[in-house]
């Protein structure tokens, strides 16, 4: 029994795994031919747009983002010669430093958003099977909830 689990959850890994692939590459090329934004471009402008104040320490940027402190000190400072981002230091903690979303970061996404948007249905539907779509679909329903779960237990932001 407890090798069909195993199994049945190894051939689920693995189609999520080249699935999700597939997938990211084409919205990856989709998005630099639409807008010049990389994806890590424009998770970092979705995650500092949402944030109080269009601002994000450093290192909650990282685990957001699942970056090694030097992957994201090279794309912050990557987009902050772009225009897109600034860096600022820690009104707070003079030591820390935050990634600041800048008016033109703020227009590129708003520009790059309902392409990507159109770009990840359309690729939904045109190049994954059937039995793909069903898997990240549970695998995202299931991310969803255990991020609202996350959110809801979080201490309310005192601006809100």
């Amino acid at each position: 029994m407890t090798e069909s689990l195993d199994s049945a959850r190894l051939a689920a890994w693995r189609a999520y795994i080249e699935a999700s692939q597939r997938l990211y590459t084409r919205l990856e090329d989709d998005l630099r031919a639409d807008s010049a934004l990389t994806f890590a471009d424009y998770h970092v402008l979705v995650l500092l747009s949402e944030a109080p104040g269009q601002r994000l320490r450093m290192g909650e940027l990282a685990s957001r983002l699942i970056f090694s402190p030097s992957r994201l000190t090279y794309q912050i400072s990557t987009m902050q010669r772009r225009g897109l981002v600034a860096r600022e230091s820690c009104p707070d903690d003079r030591r820390g430093s935050e990634a600041v979303l800048t008016a033109a970061g703020l227009l590129a996404l708003r520009e790059a958003a309902p392409r990507h948007l159109r770009s990840v249905r359309t690729h939904l539907m045109d190049d994954l099977d059937d039995a793909e779509v069903a898997c990240l679909t549970r695998i995202f329903e299931r991310l969803g909830r255990r991020l609202r779960a996350d959110r809801d237990e979080s201490p309310a932001h005192p601006d809100n």
